[in-house]
């Protein structure tokens, strides 16, 4: 069984060695002590959400903290093709779904869509707390799937600010029922196409609210550069379209 995970603030580990003694503090080390209520001679792992990972063994416990002898330091690299989810806004919590869902599967980062027949709104009082809703939760899936990397939840973007992103991106794929080409067959031609350089690349993977994408915001993506792929022969909840599409990406350009 894989170790628990908690995180610390990035830049924390960086100076660590085996051998070393390390100090949790905060919310995260009241829930390692109270919560999973770990004890002294147990393992664990502690990340800085920034990719290093030092798994150690508990040496002491307090209500405040958590004192860790470093066994072992580990760097994970960020993959070389990375995968962003542009996820539209729709009710009942579905999008927060899909964002935690594909954290877990592995995506790298998270754009909140406010797409033109999304019923949900983000009024601009309520943004910010929305946002670090968002990103707490990403923060909990990362820490459920054992992950040294937390995704980045990027501001929330409207129909101008995704034209640019797609336009910024190395592949901007919407994720469309009436496409015609099948979504591997998109990923494994521009894969083909772009080969292994060793540069990071990103791609985007978008999805609609409840009631899809309207044919002018589909319009006018594909004119900033985005290509339409279909998901499968079924209809899928917003929630479930973009892990999904996590999953098979992720198959398809060797992350995994």
């Amino acid at each position: 069984m894989s170790n628990p995970v908690f995180f610390t603030p990035a830049g924390t580990l960086d100076q660590l060695v085996p051998g070393a003694t390390f100090v949790l503090e905060g919310a995260e080390a009241r829930h390692a002590v109270t919560v999973k209520r770990l004890a002294v001679g147990e393992p664990v792992d502690i990340a800085d959400g920034a990719g290093k990972r030092i798994t150690g063994t508990v040496t002491a416990v307090a209500p405040q903290e958590l004192t860790v002898e470093c066994g072992e330091v580990v760097t994970e690299p960020r993959p070389d093709v990375r995968l962003v989810l542009v996820q539209a806004l729709a009710k009942g919590d579905r999008d927060e779904l899909a964002a935690e869902t594909a954290t877990e599967l592995g995506i790298d980062a998270v754009v909140p869509w406010q797409a033109e027949r999304s019923i949900v709104r983000w009024k601009p009082e309520r943004a910010a707390k929305a946002h670090a809703k968002w990103q707490s939760v990403v923060t909990a899936a990362a820490k459920q799937a054992r992950r040294a990397w937390i995704p980045e939840v990027r501001a929330a973007v409207d129909g101008n600010g995704l034209q640019a992103a797609v336009a910024a991106a190395d592949l901007a794929v919407i994720l469309h029922e009436d496409a015609v080409r099948p979504l591997r067959q998109v990923l494994e031609a521009w894969h083909q196409q772009a080969g292994d350089s060793g540069v990071a690349r990103e791609v985007l993977l978008i999805v609609g609210p409840e009631g899809g994408i309207s044919p002018r915001e589909v319009t006018r993506l594909c004119d900033a550069g985005a290509v339409t792929a279909l998901l499968g022969h079924h209809v899928l909840r917003s929630s479930t379209a973009g892990p999904a599409a996590t999953v098979l990406a992720s198959d398809i350009l060797g992350r995994w």
